[in-house]
């Protein structure tokens, strides 16, 4: 339980400056904004409730399941399937999971923070957000439905291999860096 709470406040410190930065950067927009007249500063402030009305929900429950990924699988199978010595094996299946993973960054982020904090390799998951971010199989049907088949096919042969080779280099470059 201490370790846990160590990272809670590491977290904390490291949320701390960019946390302040959006803050300065939202007043200072809200200040131009209000300077501009008309009143539109109402009107991005109410827009902003809207988009927090909508994504808050989702985001909670990320945080919950990120969260409850650490006690719910045990840390021995994280350290064999995605651990740092899972090798090739936990880089192809951060691949493969991060490819059918669903959702925006709002979903995506939280769970690889979660696996990070039970003890998956920085490999396996720089393998798995780059396979959400290149491959997305689920936003496929909608791929090939507005550019067509030719360009998803050529699309995904092109960047297949990053998230491997993007795992594999993480593995070796940042493999001694304390990360979580």
């Amino acid at each position: 339980m201490q370790g846990r709470n160590v990272n809670t406040k590491r977290g904390f410190r490291q949320m701390l400056i960019p946390t302040i930065i959006m803050g300065v950067l939202a007043i200072a927009l809200t200040v131009l904004v209000y300077f501009r007249g008309d009143g539109e500063y109402i009107q991005g402030l109410k827009s902003a409730g809207n988009l927090l009305l909508q994504i808050a929900p989702l985001l909670v429950f990320a945080f919950i399941i990120a969260g409850m990924i650490q006690f719910l699988v045990p840390t021995e199978m994280i350290s064999k399937w995605v651990g740092a010595e899972s090798g090739w094996r936990g880089i192809l299946i951060g691949t493969v999971v991060g490819g059918f993973l669903p959702g925006g960054p709002y979903v995506s982020l939280p769970i690889a923070v979660g696996l990070l904090q039970a003890g998956a390799g920085i490999g396996t998951m720089v393998a798995l957000l780059t396979g959400w971010s290149l491959l997305a199989f689920s936003r496929l049907p909608l791929e090939v439905g507005i550019i067509g088949w030719k360009f998803t096919l050529v699309r995904l042969a092109c960047t297949f291999f990053f998230p491997p080779i993007a795992g594999f280099i993480a593995n070796r470059l940042f493999s001694n860096v304390d990360i979580v």
